[in-house]
């Protein structure tokens, strides 16, 4: 009777413990169609800078502070950009004036000035002309001396060459400006416009938008510290999506493609797992990195592969240990679809 006893007991503990022992196998072991890789967690940094020299005005942000695409995040003092503007609009003001104007062409009251200047460049003439003749039969007898015969001579010269002068301004104003110089204020005004808009764009770059969503890092200057385009405000981290470094065995290279489907698990949030992909495979092969611990030999030629995983909640940071599970697949397909991650 005992030793029923005793196999009564015995059978169940032996069979508990090979249940709890395969259960564990099971989830330890790794199966054939999955590949296993370990690697650290990566981000993207932004080096976000103003578009132009100044002050800083104003900082809207703190350190760890969220930020959102398009963000508000600092400004300089615009008064000189504001005051630049207000002088471009005043030269294409002008210059608009002044080509049309020039289409215009002459006014009545302009061709009208030159025909009575023509009119009396002719009256001036005539009475020259008879003056000349005067002189001219004077100084035949000799009643005159010869030098008032030359100064009638030039003065009938001047009055010819001033006559001249009236007929060409009339025909002048008649004809109006030459297509030319109309061509050349209306690039003018192109011109001008173009520097309006470049004063304009110039008065927009003295506030620093968050170029995407992400989390600062570092706040590098503060109000009234002299900013230029190469002194950075601030480091964003871009942390939606991250990616993972890792390192691919050669064996599995032909069945890994971009695009295929990966998860993630951090010791971190244990009861958590992220969904990933792969996003690119390195064409260079290279030695195993010293840091990276696999089941194979450490001088096994491995390819560098990044694997992007969307991060909601922002759990996944700079860093973090993390290993990376991929189904290998006989047939990986061949255009990937997209894997796009929201912030």
């Amino acid at each position: 009777m005992p030793k029923k006893k005793y196999i009564l007991v015995l059978v169940p503990l032996l069979v508990t413990v090979g249940v709890t022992g395969y259960f564990f196998w099971s989830r330890t072991r790794t199966p054939e169609n999955l590949l296993t890789l370990y690697g650290d967690i990566d981000i993207r940094q932004v080096q976000t800078a103003l578009d132009d020299n100044g002050r800083l005005l104003d900082l809207k942000v703190q350190e760890g502070d969220r930020v959102r695409k398009g963000q508000l995040l600092a400004e300089i003092d615009p008064v000189r950009f504001r005051d630049a503007v207000d002088r471009d609009i005043a030269n294409v003001a002008a210059q608009k004036q002044v080509l049309a104007r020039l289409r215009a062409g002459s006014r009545p009251e302009e061709i009208a000035e030159a025909r009575a200047e023509v009119a009396a460049a002719q009256a001036t003439l005539s009475n020259a002309e008879i003056t000349w003749r005067r002189q001219q039969a004077l100084a035949a007898r000799r009643y005159v001396p010869e030098q008032s015969l030359d100064n009638a001579a030039t003065a009938l010269k001047t009055t010819r060459a001033n006559l001249d002068h009236a007929q060409q301004a009339l025909t002048l104003a008649i004809k109006g400006p030459r297509q030319e110089e109309i061509a050349a204020a209306r690039h003018q005004l192109q011109a001008d416009k173009a520097t309006l808009a470049l004063a304009r764009r110039a008065l927009v770059d003295t506030r620093l938008y968050a170029p995407e969503g992400g989390v600062i890092q570092d706040r590098i200057l503060e109000p009234g510290d002299m900013v230029s385009p190469q002194t950075p405000v601030f480091t964003l981290a871009l942390d939606n999506p991250v990616w993972v470094r890792a390192y691919l065995p050669e064996k599995a290279l032909g069945r890994i493609r971009p695009g295929m489907k990966a998860t993630i698990d951090s010791d971190s949030f244990p009861d958590r797992r992220f969904t990933g992909w792969v996003g690119f495979i390195s064409p260079t092969a290279e030695f195993t990195p010293k840091t990276v611990q696999t089941t194979e030999l450490r001088t096994e030629l491995v390819y560098r592969v990044r694997v992007y995983a969307c991060n909601p909640g922002h759990r996944l940071r700079l860093g973090m240990p993390v290993t990376v599970q991929i189904p290998l697949l006989h047939n990986p397909p061949r255009n990937p679809p997209a894997h796009p991650c929201g912030n």
